[in-house]
């Protein structure tokens, strides 16, 4: 595999202006071998074992010569995983273009990927090397703290080891667009486990769950339940860090400046029930608190409540209903929309999903379809009651 052009230089023989790729011995990747803009041979390997990648490796690489860039990337092949990682959670995993909690993540993998790539090169990873990271990962057990020291646990489930490698995954992938990298080792990698396996379906609240865990939450968390199994609001993005000015009683909307997509930042109408929910809060939290969920907890990091889940599991123990994530409230919400004969269009406006193509294929829809959407839920509500009350005096 070859790549030849010629270009006159004087007398003599034409030095040999194009390059070839080659296998080395011992390894199964690639290498490429041409000439500098100063007549000096260049070696490298293009990280990938397949003939056409390298070929259009070593193509870049001489185009990069011809237009005098070639030092600024060979400069880049001299970077370390951990020098890299290090500008991409500076440079490319924060918001705007990444989410915050993406971010965060994305700060958990790279600690546990510094250990075993932080000290290669970005050229010395490969498929077999992110492979054998993963099968490790995969039968490393869980180290719990606890006030006698740490324990072991169960072994890390494939979700959170199919993260680390999608983080690394994504690292590479802006190396190879920044023509760090040749190509990305992990278009090799065949992730080993199916995380299908053990996946759950999200709980839809019954109304009458609904009502039991009303009935012993706290005041707060009643709130959380109510606007959130009818308004939708993701909890810890948008509802806990909610203030005081977003919500508009007169008009009955909620303003929502801020979410985990740009199609999740809107003005949302708001049920009877859900108004007297907030005429609540509002009334329980301090005049001059602006925060409708301030946290208790002295010195906190952040003004307002950043976690309900022990609250959550200990409400539901009370209630007498079985374990499930507080965002499955939110599910519950979508259900009950499409159960009430809402157009599956607007329970995804409703929703504020981030899909792209089908919040804007439907994005002409105003606040008053929104208005008649939620007349409906409603509706279903008041019926709902009314069949409960007919029954008990039946009984």
């Amino acid at each position: 595999m070859s790549m030849n052009n010629t270009a006159p230089r004087g007398r003599g023989r034409p030095r040999e202006r194009g390059g070839n790729v080659y296998e080395r011995t011992g390894t199964s990747v690639l290498w490429v071998r041409y000439r500098d803009a100063a007549g000096g041979v260049v070696r490298e390997s293009t990280g990938t074992s397949d003939p056409d990648v390298a070929e259009r490796f070593l193509r870049d690489r001489l185009n990069a010569r011809d237009d005098g860039a070639l030092g600024l990337l060979l400069e880049g092949k001299k970077l370390t995983f951990s020098e890299w990682a290090d500008w991409f959670l500076e440079h490319r995993s924060k918001p705007p273009f990444r989410s915050e909690k993406t971010h965060e993540m994305n700060l958990r993998c790279v600690k546990h990927l510094r250990t075993v790539f932080g000290d290669l090169l970005l050229t010395e990873i490969t498929a077999e090397a992110i492979e054998e990271y993963i099968a490790v990962r995969l039968e490393t057990r869980r180290r719990v703290p606890t006030k006698l020291g740490c324990r072991i646990g169960d072994k890390l489930k494939p979700k959170t080891v199919h993260h680390e490698y999608s983080a690394l995954r994504r690292i590479l992938n802006v190396a190879v667009k920044k023509k760090k990298l040749g190509a990305n080792p992990c278009d090799g990698v065949e992730f080993p486990v199916s995380l299908t396996i053990g996946t759950q379906k999200p709980h839809i609240v019954t109304r009458e769950e609904q009502q039991r865990i009303e009935f012993v939450a706290a005041s707060y968390l009643r709130h959380v339940v109510i606007i959130m199994t009818e308004m939708g609001l993701r909890p810890y993005k948008e509802l806990l860090r909610m203030r005081r000015e977003q919500v508009d009683l007169e008009n009955r909307i909620v303003h929502i400046p801020d979410s985990k997509t740009e199609a999740g930042v809107a003005d949302m109408p708001m049920t009877e029930r859900v108004a007297e929910a907030f005429r609540e809060r509002l009334a329980e939290i301090p005049a001059d608190c602006p925060w409708l969920f301030p946290t208790p907890v002295v010195g906190s990091r952040k003004p307002y409540i950043q976690s309900l889940k022990k609250t959550w599991n200990t409400t539901l123990e009370k209630a007498g209903v079985r374990y499930f994530p507080l965002y499955n409230l939110r599910h519950t919400f979508a259900s009950r929309l499409s159960a009430g004969g809402v157009a599956d269009r607007f329970v995804t406006l409703l929703l504020r999903q981030g899909d792209a193509t089908v919040f804007k294929k439907y994005s002409h829809a105003d606040l008053q379809m929104k208005r008649d959407a939620l007349a409906k839920l409603e509706v279903q509500e008041r019926d709902s009651q009314s069949e409960d009350l007919g029954t008990v005096r039946v009984n």
